[in-house]
Formats: C-alpha cells, structure tokens, sequence
C-alpha cells in the first residue's frame, strides 16, 4: 500500500473519530434535557454540604446567604436567615427535573425571563450555590403554572421548563428570621406607656387571674371607652415579629417613646419606639427584676441588643397607644339656660286732660 493511501486511512479515522465524539456530546446534551432529568445533577447530593447561596437581579437586587457554625445568615443584614425558607430552596433547585427544552436562542429568552441577568432590563433571578467541591447557576425566569416555571443554567444554551416551581425572592427582607420575642400577655403585670408627646400612664393589674388591666392616671371628668381597654396594648409583645433590621441605635435628636413590660415572674423589657418616615423602629433591652428570668434577659439582650427592628404599623400602635385612645370622649360643655327677659306691663293709658277753667 501506498504512503498516500496509508495517509488518506488515517485522515479517515481522524475524522471518524472526530465525529464520534461530537455526536457523543450532541447526544449527551440531548439526553441532559430529556423530560424528568435534573437540572442540576449533583446538588441532589450535596445539600448538606452547601456554604453560600447568592440570589441576584439586573436591577441590583442582592441576597448573600451564608453558612456558618451558628446556622444560616443574611449577608446584607448580618442578621440569622430563616434556616427552614433557605432548605426549602435547596431542596427544590435538588429536585428540579425538566418537564421540556425550550428555544435555545438568545433572542427568545426574554420572553420566558432567562436572559443574563448583567442588565437591568432582566427579569430573571439567577441564583448561584456553592459547595466544596463545585457551584451550581441557575436563571429561574417567569412563571408557567402553578407547578412549573422555566429555567436556564448559567453558562448552557436550552432554555428548560422545570418543576417544582421556584419563585426565589432576591430582597434580603425576605429572608430574615423574623421572629423577635415572644411575651404572652398571662405573664404580663404592668406596662408603663412614657410617650414621647403627651401624657404618661400606667397598665397594671394585681393578679394573673385579673381580666383586665388598670389605667392610671385617668383624667377628671373622662372614662376609659371600657374595662379592658388597655388590655391591647400588654399582650403587644406576644409573638412579635420584625420586617427589617438594622445595626445602631435612635440618633441623638430622634423623638423617642417607651413602653416598659414587667412581668409576674421580674422580667422587665423596655421597648424604645421611634418614627423614620414611614418606617416603624424599635429597639429591645431587658432586665431580669429576679433570679428566675436573669438567664432569659441574658439571651434577648445577646439576641436583640444593639439592633433596630422595622415592625409592622398596626403593631407599633398598639405599643405605644396614647392615653387619649384608651379614654371615651370628653362629655361635651352643658350650655347654661338662657335667662328669659323681665316682662313690663304696658303702660296706662294717661288720663285725659282737664278742660280749663272759664
């Protein structure tokens, strides 16, 4: 044989065998987006082990959620996360399966919300999750149903209709582990109201059997619009929740009001409350008034020290009512009667005049 027919072969080959491996990884692409795959194949395995997840919008929306000895944290707000709401993604993007491949061109994927998300105009959330030994991305775009929504992985070119649904929010408000502290109102004895405007007042009771809770003082002449009028505001700090949290305190200048829980077991909490715009601030110090609760204000001070929590509008009233809200209104000023005018007899007819004498 020839050396040019021994090269021709061989060319041969090459090309078969270049040819064999393209339609290989053809296939495998193929295969990777068949309907009931994973879409990301591996991190079913690795959810334990994952350390960070970031979720991001074009419009600079940012969420850095991070994993250490304690637990879950939110980056931005350096405040825990919500350890159940975090594995409840991870869990979900474990899962994820395609139901099946949509377009593949660039130009089609703002219409399901899996463009890049490196521009504003995007309106997807991409989410990146990072384990030891290897990060997964992942674009989840707009809705399809309730049950699916679609997805691209970062860096590959098909678009994916994928279930479960992911409906990932990258504020860092919705991550935050909300709760604060939670006061039932059967422990609560008094509560001292020192608002910033208007007057100060007290909501006490003797006894946890005691219905309701007295107000004092009560101004002369008003009544309270009724007997358990003030019981609102002791059962305030039952369950309560923030919206948002920030590190320091009230600044110097800021209208500052209290209201201070003491409890039938020597718990006291002051609750320091202030106006910030449309924000509604509060900071949290306890005191331990007993040996029994000092190990609890310990643990809320460690908690809650050093922060203010954004609550809810509804909640922020019913803290720092004022007085007047707890009172009927004020019986309105009895006009005195009008004095009917002195009644003067006619006067008599004078008598006539007498003819001159002749």
């Amino acid at each position: 044989m020839s050396p040019r027919k021994v090269a021709l072969l061989l060319a041969g080959g090459l090309l078969l065998v270049v040819f064999a491996i393209w339609l290989a990884s053809q296939r495998h692409l193929e295969h990777a987006t068949l309907a009931g795959d994973l879409v990301l194949p591996g991190l079913e395995h690795s959810i334990n082990a994952v350390s960070e997840v970031d979720l991001r919008r074009g419009d600079g929306t940012r969420t850095t959620l991070k994993k250490d000895a304690a637990g879950w944290l939110v980056g931005e707000r350096s405040w825990p996360a919500e350890p159940g709401k975090v594995r409840k993604l991870l869990l979900d993007l474990g899962a994820l399966n395609v139901v099946e491949e949509k377009t593949r061109l660039p130009a089609n994927y703002p219409q399901l919300g899996v463009e890049d998300v490196s521009t504003p105009k995007a309106t997807g959330t991409e989410i990146d999750v990072v384990t030891p030994g290897r990060s997964f991305a992942l674009i989840v775009g707009h809705t399809s149903s309730g049950k699916s929504g679609y997805v691209r992985v970062g860096g590959t070119a098909p678009s994916l209709l994928a279930a479960p649904l992911l409906t990932p929010d990258a504020d860092p408000k919705s991550w935050l582990a909300r709760s604060l502290i939670d006061l039932p109102v059967t422990r609560v004895r008094e509560v001292e109201a020192k608002p910033a405007d208007g007057p100060a007042y007290s909501a006490t009771r003797a006894k946890k059997e005691d219905a309701d809770f007295a107000v004092s003082p009560v101004p002369k002449g008003r009544q309270l619009t009724s007997a358990g009028a003030a019981d609102s505001i002791a059962a305030a700090l039952a369950a309560l929740t923030l919206e948002d949290v920030q590190k320091g305190s009230a600044p110097g200048d800021a209208k500052v009001s209290h209201a201070v829980f003491r409890t039938f077991d020597g718990l006291e909490v002051d609750v320091a409350g202030r106006k910030d715009g449309t924000r509604s601030l509060i900071a949290l110090a306890a005191r331990s008034l007993g040996a029994d609760t000092a190990t609890e204000a310990e643990r809320l001070n460690q908690h809650l020290g050093g922060w203010e929590f954004e609550i809810p509008e509804y909640k922020y009233g019913a803290i720092f009512r004022p007085l007047e809200d707890l009172l009927k209104p004020p019986e309105p000023a009895k006009k005195p009667a009008k004095k009917s005018a002195a009644r003067v007899p006619p006067a008599s007819p004078a008598p006539p005049a007498k003819p001159p004498a002749k």
